[in-house]
């Protein structure tokens, strides 16, 4: 799943509007793939090219108990939930940021085939919706939708900044979809995820940035 886990950011955002912006959000739902991309460049996680893996994607991710273990992913939520609650001074936002973070297992859980573990030991789990194209792509593309629609249902603000966003989010994972697939595992395809992360979420801080919400007085204020 690629933008599906950013479906969970909007919710947050638009559940808690006195959160972070829409931009912390989107780092909290790619987190451990920031992670397991950053590792795999050390060498520390591992993946390789299996056109057998699934039937949408050809990735065999068969080292990264230090991202997409249940443990491990749990590890990442509670660091970035501690600085999140630290930097706003508000527990709420760090709660919602962790389970935004801990969606990500969930989320892969339903489209991974088994690949994920519990702590990194031998038994392993996924559902492997990734193999049945026509469930996984609708599912993706409509959590994904309904959760930017309740968003921008929940909030005031141009519209111009989170369609770009949504366009940008559409484009990507067409060409996760459809683009001929690496042939080999390394640094230009770590680099490449990363790079794809680092745009949507700079488009993400910039639409919170300009996104107001109604509270209780009934006027729109800017998030701080």
């Amino acid at each position: 799943m690629f933008i599906g886990h950013f479906a969970p950011a909007f919710l947050a955002a638009a559940a808690y509007s006195r959160g972070p912006k829409l931009g912390t959000y989107f780092v909290a739902a790619q987190l451990v793939d920031w992670g397991f991309f950053g590792l795999a460049t050390l060498g520390i996680e591992k993946m390789r090219i299996d056109p057998d893996a699934t039937v949408m994607v050809p990735f065999d991710l068969y080292f990264m108990p230090y991202t997409h273990s249940l443990a491990g992913a749990a590890i990442w939520a509670m660091v970035f939930a501690i600085g999140v609650a630290i930097w706003h001074r508000d527990s709420i936002a760090g709660l919602l940021t962790a389970g935004v973070v801990l969606s990500h297992w969930g989320l892969d859980w339903l489209t991974h085939r088994p690949d994920l573990t519990l702590a990194g030991g031998p038994e392993t789990y996924g559902l492997g919706l990734w193999n049945f194209p026509e469930v996984a792509m609708p599912l993706e593309i409509g959590i994904t939708l309904g959760a930017f629609l309740f968003y921008i249902m929940r909030s005031r603000g141009p519209l111009g900044q989170p369609l770009i966003l949504m366009a940008v989010l559409l484009l990507l994972q067409a060409f996760n979809w459809f683009a001929p697939h690496p042939d080999a595992a390394g640094l230009f395809l770590y680099i490449q995820a990363l790079f794809a992360f680092g745009v949507v979420t700079a488009l993400a801080f910039w639409v919170g940035k300009n996104r107001y919400f109604m509270h209780r007085r009934g006027l729109a204020m800017a998030r701080l």
